[in-house]
């Protein structure tokens, strides 16, 4: 913790926290990547060993590439934010 309280109060080290608009964030488009490797593989998948869950899911990614890839639309018909 002291190591942290110095690092914090430091002035040099400065922490900005910059904020947007959920319907804008670049985390929605991994949360949709998410939710497809849990749907399309990790829902009934049964794996040996780690070992095994990274071969295949290297495998998934290059297939998923390969086939499945395409942009993601976005659905956001909301209003902007009145700043």
């Amino acid at each position: 913790m002291e190591t942290r309280a110095a690092y914090l109060s430091d002035p040099s080290h400065k922490v900005i926290f910059h904020y947007t608009p959920k319907h804008a964030s670049w985390l929605n488009q991994i949360e949709i990547w998410f939710s497809i490797l849990v749907r399309r593989f990790l829902k009934r998948g049964t794996f040996t060993s780690t070992e095994d869950l990274k071969t295949r899911l290297h495998g998934f990614i290059d297939f998923f590439n390969e086939r499945m890839a395409k942009p993601f639309k976005w659905t956001y018909r909301a209003r902007p934010l009145q700043v």
